[in-house]
């Protein structure tokens, strides 16, 4: 009897665990598997758009900086060294930080100068905007249009930008950390666009804004920007790879012309100029001019010649336009014309071409025609695109933004060459098409 007892216990036990099993299952079976994480992608190139100011010829661009982000224009400086901000306008943040003087910020900045305060300067133990910190670091600030200089402080800022994964846009991602200087207001004012905030810096320098983008992110360390010649109309500035699509879907990129690129002592982007061309006619140029090293320059708003340059080039010029005499120059141009005499095509004005020829074997040769040689200077009279500099320019052959717009450029740093399309009117687009349409919002 006991032995029965036994089994019916043992057989009761088996038949409870196979239902409580089976439940098991069966609940295993409704709850949804976890899905594995979602790869994250890393931003192969980054973006933002850029628009030219009508009443200054220069170009401005839109950055997003503070907590919580705040969308500030800035003008476009391709010499610059770094970001520099307005931080006396309204600049509030949670995370601001004005590093101390032989900190690693500073060394990075290559900054090895302290900030003194004047005794009339209200003086912050802890960081905040608009004030002068004690035993902060010292950075000279520039103004690209008048030159004037001022001491500022080192800062740091959360930055965000847009960004795209291949032809496909990405989400807005951030620099926690970005280095900038915090200027003086009065050295953000006189001859800029108004309401700008500062100086977007491009310039060969670890803390500019491409430096930092290429190291935080991994990218590398490529520039390529379209600048349109429309005001409000959107150019755009690349970082990093970049598949530089239309929006009729050609890519500008596979027909960039490639020279050898040079970078100048201030951290310039500069390339090699040959000899000078107008419709296939040598410009007669000193010995000691022959040969020079040209810089490009976004806040330079026409290209700015030696005065040997200069007078050469617009002799030359004038007797390949013949049957358009030349009228009274209106400033700040030397050569003028009666616009009535001239015609146009798809290119813009009908005029000689200007070749900047970079490598005469390989017939590498910048273009300029049409509307980038000719800007209306008012109604009813044309000018020569190109300013006189005088004995002592800066450089012999400064290329201003004018001749470079609606063309694509790009300052390839890993492979020490400058890409260039020529213009794109002559394949019937401009830099206002391209498929720039992704998000600028964080």
């Amino acid at each position: 009897m006991a032995s029965f007892l036994q089994f019916l216990l043992l057989f009761s036990i088996s038949i409870h665990l196979i239902f409580v099993s089976a439940d098991d299952d069966q609940s295993s079976a409704a709850q949804p598997r976890p899905r594995p994480p979602t790869p994250i992608l890393r931003p192969t190139n980054l973006f933002l758009k850029v628009q030219k100011d009508g009443a200054t010829g220069l170009h401005v661009t839109q950055i997003f900086k503070r907590t919580p982000p705040v969308q500030l224009p800035f003008v476009l400086d391709l010499n610059g060294q770094f970001l520099s901000v307005n931080c006396e306008n309204k600049y509030l943040s949670s995370t601001f930080n004005a590093p101390v003087c032989h900190s690693a910020q500073c060394s990075r900045a290559n900054t090895h100068s302290c900030r003194s305060c004047s005794p009339r300067t209200p003086r912050l133990p802890m960081a905040k905007p608009g004030y002068c910190h004690v035993n902060a670091c010292a950075v000279t600030a520039v103004n690209p249009v008048t030159q004037q200089s001022a001491i500022g402080e080192l800062a740091e800022d959360v930055l965000s930008i847009p960004s795209a994964v291949g032809s496909r846009p990405g989400p807005m991602v951030t620099v926690p950390q970005f280095l900038f200087a915090c200027a003086p207001s009065t050295l953000l004012q006189r001859g800029l666009p108004q309401n700008v905030q500062g100086i977007a810096g491009m310039g060969h320098s670890r803390i500019s804004l491409p430096s930092q983008l290429a190291s935080h992110f991994g990218i590398p360390p490529k520039i390529a920007f379209c600048l349109a010649s429309g005001s409000g109309q959107n150019g755009i500035i690349f970082f990093g790879e970049g598949t530089f699509v239309m929006l009729h879907g050609t890519d500008v990129s596979r027909q960039l012309m490639y020279a050898p690129l040079f970078i100048g002592q201030q951290g310039e982007y500069m390339m090699n100029v040959q000899s000078i061309q107008i419709n296939n006619v040598v410009v007669p140029l000193p010995p000691r001019l022959r040969s020079n090293q040209a810089t490009l320059s976004t806040t330079t708003p026409y290209t700015m010649l030696h005065q040997s340059i200069f007078t050469a080039l617009t002799r030359l010029f004038i007797r390949q336009l013949p049957g358009v005499p030349p009228v009274t120059p209106v400033a700040p141009f030397g050569l003028c014309f009666n616009a009535n005499n001239i015609s146009y095509s798809k290119m813009g004005p009908q005029v000689p071409s200007i070749e900047l020829v970079l490598d005469n074997q390989q017939r590498i040769r910048w273009t300029i025609s049409g509307q980038n040689a000719i800007v209306q200077a008012r109604p009813g009279v044309m000018c020569l695109a190109m300013v006189n500099g005088g004995m002592n320019p800066r450089a012999p052959i400064v290329i201003g933004a004018h001749q470079m717009e609606d063309n694509l450029v790009q300052l390839d740093l890993v492979n020490s060459r400058i890409g260039f399309s020529n213009s794109l009117l002559l394949q019937r687009t401009n830099c206002a098409n391209f498929n720039n349409n992704m998000t600028t919002t964080p």
